[in-house]
């Protein structure tokens, strides 16, 4: 019987460490935006944006939407000189095309929820 609950409680213990690893991972971008002191969303003007631009300090506009992805550039797959030049600026057609004609997969649509911090303005 000790055996047995044993089992259970650490088989239960695990899948509750599972659920809450997957839902944070896999949040909606809406739970990532970062909410200014009377609640609502941040918004983030162009001006603002382009304080950001530098690898160690990243932000970029894609989408309507701001990311701070500094945390994320040393896990990027390309080297920093590529995704330095947008840092602080408007990246969506740059996001949109890599480049180089293709578009990024879901999976990175999904990730970049991840590092939303704010929606982006063009005028203040």
């Amino acid at each position: 019987m000790t055996k047995r609950l044993f089992f259970f409680s650490t088989a239960l213990f695990w899948a509750l460490v599972a659920s809450v690893t997957t839902s944070a991972l896999l949040g909606t971008p809406d739970e990532a935006i970062a909410e200014g002191q009377d609640g609502k969303t941040r918004v983030i003007s162009a001006a603002e944006l382009a304080k950001h631009a530098s690898i160690k300090d990243c932000w970029m506009a894609i989408r309507g939407s701001v990311y701070d992805l500094t945390a994320y550039l040393p896990q990027h797959p390309t080297r920093p000189e590529v995704i330095d030049v947008w840092c602080g600026k408007e990246a969506t057609g740059a996001y949109n095309t890599k480049g180089a004609g293709r578009p990024h997969g879901k999976y990175t649509d999904q990730m970049l929820g991840m590092y939303q911090i704010g929606e982006f303005r063009k005028k203040p």
